[in-house]
């Protein structure tokens, strides 16, 4: 079971123990080790106040230390059921093949771990709050360009793709793996890509430089940094975060020792869950209501999967007695426009004014709903590990006035 001693930090972008250079994060090679990983999130508050999340307030998971590697002598190798193995140059990915831009959000598998373990039970995991999230632009080859390349130009049932990095030791394995269905990174629709950009930047080493997976509408474990192996198989990957990790297991493994006969049993997480949270106001704040004699509200929403966009959110301050239809900001700025195909898988930051008795103990909660039908429900099943929690946003126990 992954180690749950780490301590998260929240990041103000000014942490005294990450050099600052022009700006971007840098890191020396002895700051992390896989027993001290770079872990940490944002304010929710900062973390909304812009649709495209900076890379100096994004969220960091690891489970080893952050490698810094060379773009130009970094390769990637691409073998198993393929016609043709390849390896390729961070500059081949670059210039060989067409550059795919997509906007999409990166979620953890742990985001909100905080709320399940408070509203539910107790679990297993870093006390992620609720920004362990980011919505950022991408831009690389498209994977399926890749592995038509090597031969591979249709997905037979049963065949994976396999993500693959081998740079850093990790907590729990020697190496960091993650896949996803061949079926899945043939596809056009997916835009599943290997990123070298992020925000119309080289990715940053905390971000996975030179290289990374980009899976958009799957959890953040499968989006895999420093990537240095793809391979089409048989079966999932066998690196210990695909198969003892990231699962919602069953609620009647409750440790480890009741866990173990579901770990083979349990798929793994893939496509995140419909989300929305409320950012503004926190939980405990004091806060007051405006002249017009509501409370004004903010949040974050993202859609499940590969259902987006989202469509609406709801707010109440009445105990869900009614609902108020929030204000979508899908950000037209970033030239996001009408066009629905950019909007599907990112997120839409939304504000509303709701009606909320004044005194203390007041609640005010989100539901969010997409493309495609789904609708966030008041709590998503408990689990060990705590992933995957997607019940109403809330803002506890605020003081009205």
């Amino acid at each position: 079971m992954t180690s749950d001693i780490l301590d998260i930090y929240y990041y103000d972008g000014s942490d005294s123990r990450q050099p600052q250079t022009t700006g971007i994060m840098s890191y020396t090679h002895t700051e992390y080790s896989a027993d001290n990983p770079l872990n940490r999130e944002p304010s929710v508050k900062e973390l909304v106040s812009s649709f495209i999340t900076p890379g100096s307030i994004s969220y960091d998971r690891n489970h080893g230390p952050v490698p810094h590697l060379s773009a130009n002598a970094h390769t990637i190798q691409i073998d198993g059921l393929v016609a043709h193995p390849l390896r390729l140059s961070v500059e081949q990915l670059a210039t060989e093949f067409p550059q795919h831009e997509v906007w999409c959000a990166l979620e953890c598998a742990g985001n909100r771990r905080h709320t399940m373990r408070t509203m539910l039970k107790e679990v297993e995991g870093i006390d992620w709050g609720d920004a362990a999230v980011m919505n950022c632009k991408w831009k690389g080859p498209r994977l399926r360009d890749i592995l038509h390349r090597a031969g591979v130009h249709e997905a037979r049932s049963g065949l994976h793709v396999a993500f693959s990095s081998y740079q850093v030791q990790c907590q729990e394995d020697k190496w960091f793996g993650g896949s996803v269905e061949l079926e899945r990174g043939l596809s056009d629709d997916a835009e599943v890509i290997l990123a070298l950009e992020m925000n119309d930047t080289p990715l940053q080493p905390n971000h996975g430089y030179p290289v990374r997976v980009v899976l958009p509408g799957i959890a953040g474990a499968r989006w895999v940094k420093w990537l240095d192996k793809i391979t089409v198989q048989d079966q999932e990957s066998t690196n210990f975060y695909q198969r003892r990790d990231y699962k919602v297991l069953p609620e009647e493994a409750v440790d480890r020792d009741t866990a173990e006969p579901f770990w083979d049993q349990t798929p793994a997480m893939c496509e995140v869950s419909i989300n929305s949270v409320v950012a503004v106001p926190e939980d405990s704040e004091t806060v007051s209501l405006s002249d017009s004699g509501k409370l004004e509200v903010k949040g974050y929403a993202v859609p499940q999967g590969s259902s987006g966009p989202i469509t609406k959110v709801q707010v109440s301050g009445d105990g869900k007695r009614s609902w108020v239809d929030a204000t979508l900001e899908h950000s037209d700025s970033h030239d996001l426009g009408r066009d629905k195909t950019k909007k599907k898988w990112c997120w839409v930051l939304w504000k509303a004014e709701v009606e909320v008795e004044k005194g203390p103990g007041r609640e005010v909660v989100s539901r969010a709903f997409d493309a495609e039908g789904n609708k966030q429900k008041e709590h998503s099943q408990w689990n060990l590990r705590g992933v995957g929690y997607s019940g109403y946003g809330r803002a506890k126990n605020l003081t009205v006035w």
